[in-house]
């Protein structure tokens, strides 16, 4: 069987206006490879700088979980509807693939966007369950003709699973310091990347990386830019300046994405990281493992329960007394 998308939920309420919101909701889906979530948005904005750039700037979160199992957990580093630039969750998803991050330019007020989650799970058949909670920033105008849609894409030749953990938050000072990522226990598969978000947009604030499991030495900002296709013009958003078109760009103001290449998940990731300032920042896990090949099985019940009428008429009879 080849690629094939379904239409799973779809509302008028899940999305950003001029307040900030959390919606938490969950659906029904049917079973089988489920390569990837799609989020469709489409809005009309009071004004069109109320979003100023590239749309996901409005989303502070975003988890999702499937059968009880977290599957996305996005929290940003920053969140700004004013932000003239990439986004830290549409930098995050491009950086797992080009144009999982993508939006109608129409120049104007109106919005199209397109969000695609890779997640990579075989569920089994019969139905499982989504459940989602996303949060967003205040706009400065309430939004209109607002419709939200979650697609599934089934695809049987997906070749990984992939998982966003939780990320671990430190604060820290204006020098070299030892940062420990945790990684969750109950998670198969390696590291492909961390990704790594301040508390603001400013891109001075941390300047040099260094894994300490891959590297004797630390790496300034624009070095991992280099390795991760950052500065290839790597960075893409949408600009309503520039219509019919995504503006290119060389970084993601105080986010980059380093690439681990497959790193074992036996130990935590020790890093050293370098700041010229004080601040927060987070680290988030990017994993992902070779795809089974089978799907989860269903619920299975494990003890028999043995009736015999005979016995039972024969265990309330009185001839046993």
């Amino acid at each position: 069987m080849g690629v094939r998308y379904t239409l799973v939920e779809s509302n008028t309420t899940d999305a950003p206006s001029n307040a900030a919101a959390t919606y938490n909701r969950g659906f029904n889906v049917p079973g089988g490879a489920v390569d990837e979530v799609i989020v469709r948005v489409t809005q009309t904005l009071n004004a069109a700088s109320d979003i100023s750039a590239d749309w996901p700037n409005v989303v502070s979160s975003l988890r999702l979980i499937l059968n009880g199992e977290t599957v996305w957990d996005y929290t940003g580093g920053y969140t700004s509807a004013t932000n003239n630039a990439a986004s830290p969750l549409g930098y995050l998803l491009n950086s797992m693939g080009r144009g999982r991050s993508v939006e109608v330019n129409t120049g104007d007020a109106t919005r199209e966007v397109f969000l695609r989650i890779p997640i990579g799970r075989n569920i089994a058949a019969g139905i499982s369950r989504f459940e989602y909670s996303i949060s967003y920033a205040a706009l400065a105008g309430a939004s209109t003709g607002n419709t939200v849609q979650w697609w599934i894409r089934y695809n049987p030749a997906m070749q990984t699973t992939t998982t966003l953990g939780a990320a671990t938050t430190f604060n820290y000072s204006a020098t070299t310091q030892q940062v420990q990522m945790r990684v969750p226990q109950n998670v198969s598969g390696t590291l492909a990347g961390v990704f790594v978000q301040n508390d603001a947009v400013t891109d001075t604030d941390l300047t040099d990386f260094r894994i300490v499991s891959q590297s004797d030495f630390a790496m300034d900002i624009d070095m991992w830019r280099m390795l991760n296709g950052d500065l290839y013009n790597g960075v893409e958003y949408m600009d309503p300046a520039t219509a019919t078109q995504l503006t290119f760009a060389q970084e993601c103001g105080g986010c980059v994405f380093l690439p681990l290449y497959g790193l074992s998940m036996s130990d935590d990731l020790r890093m050293q990281v370098t700041a010229a300032t004080a601040g927060t920042l987070s680290l988030t896990p990017v994993i992902t493992s070779g795809i089974a090949g089978k799907p989860a099985p269903a619920q299975v019940q494990t003890q028999a329960v043995k009736t015999n009428v005979a016995k039972s008429v024969l265990d309330d009879s009185a001839a046993q007394v």
